[in-house]
Parts: structure tokens; sequence; C-alpha cells
């Protein structure tokens, strides 16, 4: 890429943030960081073999609205943002001695984003189906064979994962920012490299002649 330093990739939970930019960090020799890795709001709130459901995540998601569960998250990323606008413009900065940074996280919110006067700094958000993050969830879960009470807090998690990514999508398109349909059946390969071709191309962060 010509001098892109820090390379921002957004979306909602689920959609395959994590592993296009552990690949697209790969590519260019950066770092790669999540904003989940700075302060986790309560995370998924289903089992696995590694994870069993904190107490207070499952009162987290058992209690509250899909209207108080979005307010939550999209609180809890204002809190985040300063911390997230400090760590790019470190490694945005040429004299930094750092290497360059691949950040993916759904606290990366298109609003903030567009505010940012940082250089060097690329920014694109993958979105998909929700009937494909569904599944992804449901087969993480093991949803058929879950309890009721597992499978409640799996549809509220869902809920609100769709609830956020109709917001993005929203606030995305208002902006003229660059967003790229991850659920087309494309390798995380070709996905980090249709990134980092976005991210080239912008003039300014998030932002490209031709935003979608």
């Amino acid at each position: 890429m010509r001098d892109v330093r820090v390379v921002l990739i957004g979306g909602t939970s689920n959609v395959g943030k994590s592993t296009v930019a552990q690949v697209a960090a790969e590519k260019l020799g950066f770092e790669c960081l999540t904003t989940d890795g700075l302060a986790r709001h309560p995370g998924r709130p289903w089992r696995t073999p590694e994870w069993e459901v904190p107490a207070h995540v499952a009162e987290h998601y058992g209690s509250l609205t899909v209207d108080e569960l979005i307010t939550s998250v999209l609180g809890h990323y204002d809190r985040l943002w300063p911390r997230i606008e400090e760590l790019i413009t470190a490694h945005a900065a040429e004299d930094s001695g750092r290497k360059g940074l691949v950040l993916e996280g759904s606290a990366l919110w298109p609003v903030r984003v567009a505010r940012l006067q940082v250089p060097r700094t690329g920014a694109v958000w993958l979105t998909t189906d929700d009937a494909l993050v569904r599944a992804r969830v449901h087969a993480a879960g093991r949803y058929e064979a879950a309890t009721n009470e597992e499978q409640h807090l799996m549809d509220k998690f869902l809920a609100r994962t769709e609830r956020y990514q109709t917001l993005m999508i929203d606030a995305i398109d208002r902006l003229g920012m660059d967003r790229i349909d991850a659920g087309g059946g494309q390798s995380a390969a070709e996905l980090a490299d249709t990134v980092l071709a976005a991210a080239d191309a912008q003039t300014t962060v998030g932002r490209s002649s031709a935003g979608r």
C-alpha cells in the first residue's frame, strides 16, 4: 500500500473481522490487535469446551431488553474510544518506531472513525446477512442441543448483534464510508485483499471516491 500505517476493520460480532484482520496483518507485516483486548464488554453468552458463561454475562443478556443491550454496548464503545484513538495515533506516526497496525473490532463505530484526523489511516467495515451470523452463533453455541435458557441468551445476543449491524450500516451509508460484503463465499485471503485495496484507495479515513 502507499503510506497507510493503520488499517481499521469494523463490523458486527461474528462477521469474520478477526480472521480477515489476521490475514491482512500478515500480508503487511503489521501488528494485529482487537478492540476487545482493550476492555471487553460482557462476552458471548454460550458455553464452549473452554468457556463457561459467567453469572454476570447471563444476567446481562437475560435481564436487559434489546434496546437496553444496544444502549449498553454503544456506551461501552464511547468510553473506550479515547484509548482506541490514542492507539491509532501512536501507530500512525511515521517516527513512532512501531510496526503498522491492523485493528479490528465492533468498537470502531463509523461516526467516531469519520471524525478521525489521523493521517496514514484507512478504515473498512465488513457486513453480512443476519442469517449467516445466526448460523455461526448457533454452530458455536450448539444451539439445537442447548437448554431453553441457553437458547434464550443466544437469541438475545443475536437480536442485539442484528440491531447493531442495522444501525452501523445506516451510519456507514449516510457518511459515504466503505463497507464490504463478507458473506459472498470469499476466502479470508480474498477479503483481506479487498479490504487492503479499499484502504489504499481512500482519500480520507474510511472514504474512497467509490464509497459504498
